[in-house]
């Protein structure tokens, strides 16, 4: 990873498909609508371009009650109960779409996917795979942040197999499920990811940390390396590289900021499996650092 004090430009996926200049995060998706209980989310907007089985999946996501009640209950052990950062409807949103912006991208450089590979399907189920995965990858945090991959899992299976009911027969909604746990399954940092699909999902999580959901811990009072970090990451962007086909560009407003590169997302993509495809630049904006904190006591 290169740390360097210029600015960057980066790019992000309209709902056409296309690539153009904006920020990672759009305007208005920084705050949720308030409420501990579902029906209270915003509906997912996906450019599911001409995905049939995707724009299907993601009605069906934007009507199920069970599964938006569980995003709402995993933000209540987040933030409500460890002070932690979004981990709710709002960062569901973003995961999904960075996800399936970087399995895109991987697409157009001729990169294979597993459930082509594998299962003789097409890219389109992949991109099923991606959005699904993301969609239920933290309802594990509903129930505790600790092995909350291991419960995602327990819990993502009946569900997932009701979104694709009627979307996919058998045997190939089974293999659609099997892939989504997988994808799942790996987002844990020691987990290695065995598809290209699992380690978008894996990556999208970590980029999820621009301003907005990953400044609430410091703004609740929470200061350690991890608060401090995160409220050093103004922007995060993505590209097609030059290099390889994926670059990242991450803006910070302070040094602390490389922790977050270094320490969460160095791993992530390390154990991607798709970390030969990325390259990841990081840079401070202006001539001084913004400061964080004021005084801090032991």
């Amino acid at each position: 990873m290169n740390t360097k004090q210029s600015s960057t430009i980066g790019t992000d996926e309209q709902h056409d498909g296309t690539l153009s200049s904006a920020t990672m995060l759009p305007q208005g998706e920084m705050h949720e609508e308030a409420g501990p209980r579902a029906p209270t989310v915003r509906r997912m907007r996906i450019p599911a371009r001409h995905n049939a089985h995707l724009s299907q999946c993601v009605e069906r996501i934007n009507e199920d009650l069970e599964l938006q009640q569980l995003w709402k209950c995993a933000n209540i052990t987040a933030v409500e109960r460890l002070r932690m950062t979004d981990h709710g409807p709002v960062h569901i949103r973003i995961v999904a779409n960075i996800a399936l912006r970087l399995l895109r991208v991987l697409s157009e450089a001729d990169v294979q996917f597993g459930i082509v590979h594998d299962y003789c399907m097409t890219y389109e189920d992949a991109e099923v795979v991606v959005v699904l995965a993301a969609s239920v990858h933290d309802i594990g945090m509903s129930i505790h942040r600790v092995n909350h991959e291991q419960y995602s899992l327990m819990l993502a299976g009946p569900i997932l197999r009701r979104l694709l009911d009627g979307v996919y027969a058998e045997p190939e909604r089974t293999i659609i499920v099997s892939e989504t746990l997988h994808a799942i399954i790996s987002h844990r940092s020691d987990m290695r990811g065995l598809t290209a699909e699992a380690g978008c999902v894996k990556v999208a999580d970590a980029l999820d940390m621009a301003e907005g959901r990953s400044r609430i811990g410091i703004q609740n009072g929470k200061i350690d390396v991890h608060s401090l970090s995160a409220a050093a990451i103004d922007m995060v962007t993505i590209q097609r590289g030059e290099q390889r086909p994926i670059s990242i560009n991450i803006a910070m407003n302070n040094s602390a900021g490389i922790f977050q590169l270094d320490e969460l997302l160095k791993p992530k993509i390390a154990t991607s499996g798709i970390s030969q495809y990325i390259e990841v630049h990081g840079s401070i904006e202006g001539e001084t650092e913004r400061r964080l904190l004021p005084v801090y006591n032991l």
